[in-house]
């Protein structure tokens, strides 16, 4: 077969090709489609210039997010619909396009919607959520925004499904099988997920409490999720503990049902010291400490006669159990300025020993010596 022969059957494809597209009337549809273009373009200016400006105005935090949400899926949806329309026009496409092409444009606009929701959903977090951190505490917070997440997924998932037609009763019929095997190979992931919400519904603690387990970690609560807790520690290492773990252990929260932390101070005296003037010192340098809580006053308490010392206890309060190591060495240098000050004398164990002769006599024969024992 020559060139030119190939040449003629090509320009007889391409009108046969150009023929078929006139009838679908696309210069039609490309005009609809510019039309939603430049009505989307003016959603665009008409959120940006006007609504988020409004509702920046307002004493409401929560418009200006919600704005800035749905301010671009609302902007490709209205592209994406005039997309769907020209599609939809008649004469209607030969199939299968007449339904993959809607189905696409379907897909497209669940999708945009889907990503933007769990991408903000993501992003959210104490700074840009203050409004909404004003309301609930940030364990509350935090679990809501991993549940919103995994119900997002799976509903986004479902409803794709529903686009395409898929027949779901099969899927909900094997649900049971599936769940099963599921239950056994993710036992450790199911025991996380349902310790979370166990910990979730008995708020034993939330995020910025200190506490201690069983075990001996100590540090502050930065994260409760779905699936494990994080602790930092005061060494500023971050422990990650699953929640399973977390459900059955025995757990003291130091910042609850208060947030202040109560300190007791021991402190000696000697049996000669003023105990009005050592309780009146202890009690000046707690008000002289402005990092203490005003609220419950600081106490002085006499507990016990000591072989050396007079035995007093310091309580205070702090605000946060944090501040408990840092205040109670500042506390302590005050103390032992005040009590140099004020003559007062902190003692330390004393012995005295004492040192008998004894002479023990030997018998004449005995060349030996008398000798001194102790």
């Amino acid at each position: 077969m020559d060139f030119d022969t190939l040449l003629q059957i090509a320009k007889t494809q391409f009108s046969y090709f150009l023929h078929e597209l006139s009838r679908f009337q696309l210069g039609q549809r490309f005009l609809l489609i510019f039309f939603y273009a430049v009505l989307a373009k003016a959603a665009d200016l008409f959120i940006d210039r006007l609504l988020i400006r409004i509702a920046a105005r307002t004493h409401w935090q929560a418009d200006e997010r919600i704005m800035e949400i749905v301010h671009r899926p609302i902007c490709w949806s209205i592209f994406l619909l005039g997309i769907m329309h020209a599609v939809l026009l008649e004469p209607a496409f030969d199939a299968p396009w007449n339904i993959v092409l809607p189905n696409i444009v379907k897909t497209l606009i669940l999708m945009v919607w889907w990503f933007s929701l769990i991408r903000e959903i993501t992003a959210m977090d104490e700074h840009n959520m203050e409004w909404a951190l004003s309301k609930i505490d940030k364990t509350h917070f935090y679990m809501i925004k991993n549940i919103s997440r995994i119900v997002l997924l799976f509903t986004g998932i479902l409803w794709g499904l529903v686009i395409w037609n898929v027949n779901l009763t099969p899927l909900f019929a094997s649900a049971g099988i599936i769940g099963i095997a599921i239950a056994l190979a993710a036992k450790d992931t199911l025991a996380n997920f349902f310790g979370g919400i166990a910990l979730f519904i008995d708020a034993a603690y939330k995020v910025g409490d200190y506490i201690i387990l069983d075990t001996g970690e100590r540090g502050e609560v930065v994260e409760v999720g779905i699936r494990s807790t994080k602790i930092k520690t005061r060494d500023d290492i971050l422990i990650t503990i699953p929640n399973s773990i977390m459900s059955t252990t025995k757990i003291i929260n130091q910042s609850a049902p208060e947030p202040r932390y109560r300190i007791r101070l021991d402190v000696g005296v000697g049996y000669d010291s003023d105990l009005r003037l050592v309780e009146k010192t202890l009690l000046a340098v707690a008000k002289q400490n402005n990092a203490l809580a005003d609220k419950p006053l600081p106490r002085v308490r006499v507990r016990s006669f000591g072989d050396s010392a007079i035995h007093f206890q310091l309580l205070v309060w702090v605000q946060d159990p944090r501040h408990r190591g840092r205040e109670t060495h500042n506390l302590l240098k005050m103390i032992h300025s005040a009590f140099q000050e004020r003559g007062i004398e902190i003692p330390f164990p004393k012995r005295d020993v004492n040192l008998t002769e004894r002479v023990k006599k030997y018998p004449a024969d005995d060349d030996s010596a008398d000798y001194d024992t102790l």
